[in-house]
């Protein structure tokens, strides 16, 4: 039975970059004129994410997933790995989405076919790097094969003799001449062999003006490293003063609520205390007074007492 689904490439290849992740982009060709729906597996789970891992493929399409590879904290010794894929693919109905597919449709039960097709893993390493001078922090750095920049000597890159540039511009003017005069006045004027003297002397001071112009160009970039790192110390210490305040606000806020806080008790006891001489006042005024009762039962027994004693 022929094929139902093509997977380009066939084989992954992912770029090995320390700490850093890599992935690669994988078409799955749908070549049947029914709906397919496919899953991906991995022996490695944790070292791979699969994006998507499963879904459906329409007739006579194509779909797409990524596979990431996670980051490598250490460089592989080769590029030779083990790591394999699997992608399943079963026909499904027409109408079938992604939440509906499940492990079940992809068991071999002798009744549902399902196709598997592997794939392999293979590691690619980045070309070695040819080593090279940088600039960093106005100074001049070499970087080994491993990438590793390491400092370059400033007496690797004095001239080996010692020139007086005095003694040198006295010597350039018979040179002027040479170019630009007659042969017999240059003949008469200098040497054969001190010409060529000159041309050597010559070099290691052009050298050294290349050189002090690479200094003078890093120069700038020193000004404005001192610039960024005022700013820093700026901002820190306006940082410092923030802090300050705030703490400072903080133990405002704590002293005005331990404030508030006893200001609600004394409220609070001053209200029983006026419940209390509320109550003394109304038991004081009955212990000052007389019962109305007992004031008409005086009065009653008054008046028939004078009624029993009048003739």
């Amino acid at each position: 039975m022929s094929s139902q689904l093509e997977i380009q490439p066939r084989e992954l290849k992912f770029a090995v970059e320390l700490d850093k992740q890599s992935k690669c982009t994988v078409r799955l060709v749908n070549r049947t004129d029914q709906y397919l729906a496919f899953k991906v597996k991995t022996t490695s789970p944790k070292k791979y994410c699969v994006r998507p891992n499963v879904g459906v493929i329409q007739p006579k399409s194509v779909h797409e997933f990524i596979v990431i590879m996670q980051a490598l904290r250490t460089a592989p010794a080769d590029t030779t790995c083990k790591d394999k894929f699997l992608v399943q693919s079963t026909i499904v109905q027409e109408g079938t989405v992604e939440e509906d597919i499940t492990s079940d449709m992809f068991v071999k039960d002798g009744v549902r076919y399902v196709e598997e097709i592997k794939m392999r893993v293979n590691l690619v390493l980045p070309p070695p790097q040819s080593p090279e001078l940088l600039p960093i922090d106005g100074m001049l750095k070499q970087a080994d094969e491993n990438g590793v920049s390491k400092a370059v000597n400033n007496e690797d890159l004095k001239p080996v003799k010692d020139v007086d540039i005095a003694q040198l511009q006295d010597n350039v003017e018979p040179i002027k001449k040479m170019k630009f005069g007659s042969s017999k006045v240059v003949d008469s004027i200098i040497p054969k062999d001190v010409e060529s003297q000159l041309t050597k002397e010559i070099e290691p001071v052009i050298r050294n003006d290349v050189e002090s112009k690479v200094i003078e160009s890093r120069i700038p970039v020193r000004a404005e490293d001192q610039r960024l790192f005022k700013d820093v110390e700026e901002m820190k210490s306006k940082l410092h003063e923030l802090e300050l305040k705030l703490s400072k606000a903080e133990v405002t806020i704590s002293n005005l609520t331990e404030e508030r806080r006893v200001v609600i008790q004394e409220r609070e006891s001053l209200k029983q205390e006026m419940g209390f001489l509320r109550t003394r006042k109304v038991e004081r005024r009955v212990q000052d007074g007389f019962p109305l009762l007992f004031v008409c039962m005086v009065a009653l027994i008054s008046l028939i007492a004078g009624y029993g004693f009048h003739p």
